[in-house]
């Protein structure tokens, strides 16, 4: 009996021409999958007029030493709920390591650190996550919807958000301009 392989720590790529516009391009840091599902925050484009002090000074925290990065559209699943994904040098009592690319942290700790400036070296904070039941993205997996490439931490932290997919796929020796949907769009 072939084993399950579940995509934790892998970059999930949107296919072209999947046909939910919802992931046209998606680019999602795949955090946990099982055989009860799984959960990714999408880091391939930045959620429309939010920018990190807006969000810190929302939740009532002083943005202090943190820049005004733009945040993450993480996903279509609880839009006002936030993650950061960061660097392993930083953990708090709620991070998940995300192996090997990252951490995943979703407590008020980690934002504070951030401000403050004793926060992890590297991060990147999103609104909102992608999620699938159990066996749903294994199906679309089949449909090919998607494609799980390497999880690599420079793609998330030191690749510029809009060249995210394509650098992904050109990071797995695939040209994506190779890459046709139905409409004729790579």
């Amino acid at each position: 009996m072939l084993q399950p392989q579940y995509l934790s720590g892998r970059l999930l790529l949107a296919m072209p021409g999947m046909g939910d516009e919802r992931f046209d391009h998606a680019v999602i840091a795949m955090c946990v999958h099982d055989e009860h599902g799984a959960l990714g925050i999408g880091i391939g484009s930045p959620r429309e007029g939010v920018t990190l002090h807006g969000l810190l000074n929302d939740i009532g925290i002083d943005p202090g030493v943190a820049p005004d990065v733009p945040i993450m559209h993480g996903g279509p699943v609880e839009t006002g709920r936030g993650f950061v994904l960061h660097s392993l040098d930083w953990g708090g009592t709620a991070s998940v390591a995300v192996a090997p690319m990252c951490a995943l942290s979703a407590s008020m700790d980690v934002l504070r650190a951030i401000a403050e400036g004793r926060g992890p070296s590297q991060w990147l904070v999103a609104l909102g996550y992608a999620g699938w039941g159990a066996g749903q993205l294994e199906g679309e997996m089949r449909g090919h919807g998607w494609y799980a490439a390497q999880g690599r931490r420079e793609i998330l932290f030191d690749t510029p958000v809009a060249a995210r997919w394509a650098a992904t796929w050109r990071a797995e020796g695939i040209d994506p301009s190779h890459l046709v949907s139905q409409t004729g769009r790579a």
